[in-house]
């Protein structure tokens, strides 16, 4: 940020940096950022064009970098452009209300206040109402729009162009809202002042007249003697307006119906405005019920505005953001605006470590032709996620859609050869990689030797040997071949038994795997081999003979049986003197070999 020693006093300054400092040490601590703001409102009393250059560039910067962060504030947009225009006039502040309704489109307090803004500073009204229809076209539709439509109203009220406010009203009494009857009584008594052709179509009004002639001649009472005259312009006017006034009527009884039934949902929305807190479940709730009901009434755009009003309440829950792209792609013709959908969650709302909405957005631009961007979705995941397994996963499936197997294994490669890469994320890579020359290449021997030439770097990685094994129980065998398979799916699990460094927990799993192999598949040596791995993994430790050499410093069974008649049946543990006097706990491998956390020493955990 901008030099924060040169502003305001001292103290000021002093705590500038400081909160600055907090800020930068926890970037997603709102209060932390709302006290930065506040606090740099107020350098020198307050900004004015007095201030000095230092003080109202700093100020600039930490708004710019708040709501680049939280874009959804829509409070904080209007006191940047108010302190904009103190500051620097009325462009200043126009360019700042453009971001913000850029930026929270949905909002209907922020466009009224840029239109209000407007209305104050420009004499121009041509300029001032094309404002205000792009504000309608964003936030008409809002249940909650009416501070907007007073204000264009008021506006064209000061113009006193009549016409202009009749044909806002007309609009405004189809739309459901809040105050939708406040504006049909102020529609329907302008209606009666105003020309037949602003109140209708031309083909509707032609319709009305058409039947009221047809009704023949108006009968009229002379003394004894009922006439019947042909009825003159004026009393078929009247009767025309009584029809069209019966024809608002209607108009205002579908408005209630549709309002009332947006009701329910509307009366639920209980924050309907952008903050960093979670929402509880009734919330999220009631907006996906809402959600339902308007896709199922079937208008376009109440559908896709809800979902835009939707998401900035719920910006930071992905499953509102996969919901809108999965409805918007469900339209025809609608590419770009999936694309929009993607990129704004992707690139501001939902967090990088929920990375599933960013592989969508891959998805679409592979379906879309735009390979390119697709790897460069993934590669810009994997920089921020380095090692991520679903990710890469993915860039390897991509690759070989595209491009074929070989550039799909060119990716596990490259990233398991990656520093950035850990070493239980390379575990799980490998294991992908075998898994793609048996299912796609179909060449068991290659995937084979995959898992044996990399086994002795994962020796306590549970899911290396977890595909491991499941690889060898899942060939197909006959009885010619079955003994072959036999010793292969043999050799796994006594590796597993004796040379991984799993929990023993772990190792008991994947044993119950083997040993109904060996019931369901196994020869009639099996039930022999079935009870002594039962004795060694369910029987008490002190007939665990595979374990009791594990434990063992020099890997002797009977060193551990010496320990625990000492310790009373326990193994307890065989210290190292070297060991000690090197700074080593003698407790670690211990807890290494059973599965569990070091214990605590003096509360802190040991290594």
């Amino acid at each position: 940020m901008a030099d924060l020693s040169l502003m305001g006093s001292d103290d000021e300054s002093t705590e500038l940096k400081k909160l600055n400092a907090d800020v930068s040490e926890d970037p997603d601590n709102f209060e932390n950022w709302e006290k930065l703001v506040r606090a740099a409102e107020g350098l020198e009393g307050g900004l004015n064009r007095n201030s000095s250059p230092q003080s109202i560039a700093a100020t600039r910067e930490i708004y710019d970098h708040f709501l680049a962060k939280f874009p959804l504030l829509f409070g904080y947009w209007k006191k940047y452009a108010e302190l904009e225009f103190s500051i620097a006039g009325t462009e200043a502040a126009e360019m700042v209300y453009e971001r913000g309704v850029a930026s929270v489109s949905s909002s209907v307090d922020l466009w009224t206040s840029y239109c209000n803004f407007k209305v104050e500073t420009s004499h121009d009204s041509d300029v001032i109402r094309e404002l205000f229809e792009r504000g309608a076209n964003f936030v008409g539709l809002d249940f909650l729009a009416h501070p907007f439509w007073d204000k264009y109203l008021e506006f064209e009220e000061r113009l006193e162009a009549v016409d202009k406010i009749f044909a806002i009203l007309d609009r405004v009494v189809h739309i459901p809202m809040h105050q939708y009857a406040r504006y049909f009584e102020r529609f329907r008594q302008l209606a009666q002042t105003r020309p037949l052709p602003e109140l209708l179509p031309e083909d509707t009004l032609q319709q009305f007249r058409r039947e009221i002639e047809n009704e023949g001649p108006t009968t009229v009472q002379a003394g004894a003697q009922q006439l019947k005259a042909d009825k003159g312009e004026l009393e078929i006017e009247r009767e025309m307006r009584t029809r069209i006034d019966n024809f608002h009527l209607e108009i205002f009884a579908r408005t209630q119906t549709e309002t009332t039934k947006r009701w329910t949902y509307e009366s639920e929305i209980k924050r309907p405005y952008f903050h960093v807190t979670e929402l509880d479940e009734a919330q999220l709730v009631n907006w996906r019920k809402y959600l339902d009901f308007e896709e199922v009434e079937g208008d376009y755009m109440r559908a896709a505005f809800l979902y835009e009003r939707c998401l900035v309440t719920c910006a930071f829950y992905d499953e509102f953001w996969f919901r809108y792209a999965r409805w918007m792609l469900a339209q025809k013709g609608k590419e770009e605006e999936v694309r929009n959908i993607y990129q704004r969650a992707c690139t501001l709302y939902v967090p990088i470590a929920r990375p599933a909405i960013r592989l969508h957005y891959a998805y679409f631009e592979e379906m879309s032709d735009r390979l390119d961007l697709a790897r460069d979705i993934h590669e810009a995941t994997l920089i921020a996620l380095p090692g991520h397994i679903e990710t890469i996963v993915s860039w390897a499936n991509l690759e070989r859609r595209n491009s074929g197997l070989e550039a799909a294994i060119e990716v596990y490669k490259n990233q398991i050869d990656s520093r950035e890469c850990d070493i239980y994320a390379k575990a799980a890579l490998v294991t992908e990689w075998a898994r793609l020359l048996w299912k796609i290449k179909g060449s068991t021997d290659e995937a084979r030797q995959v898992f044996q030439k990399n086994q002795h770097w994962y020796l306590d990685s549970r899911p290396f040997w977890i595909n491991y094994l499941t690889f060898e129980l899942d060939q197909p065998t006959s009885a010619d071949t079955e003994q072959v398979q036999y010793q292969r799916i043999k050799q796994v699990h006594d590796d597993i038994r004796r040379k991984s460094h799993l929990p023993p927990l772990t190792i008991k799993d994947l044993t119950h795997y083997y040993m109904v192999y060996l019931l369901e598949r196994g020869t009639k040596e099996a039930a022999k081999e079935y009870m002594t791995l039962d004795r060694e993994v369910n029987g008490p430790f002190s007939v665990q003979t595979t374990q009791k050499i594990k434990l063992a410093e020099d890997g002797q069974e009977s060193s551990t049986e010496r320990r625990m008649m000492m310790e009373n049946g326990h193994p307890g543990v065989e210290v190292d003197e070297a060991a000690i006097r090197r700074g080593e706990n003698p407790y670690t491998k211990y807890y290494q070999q059973q599965g569990e956390p070091p214990a605590p020493v003096n509360g802190q955990q040991v290594g």
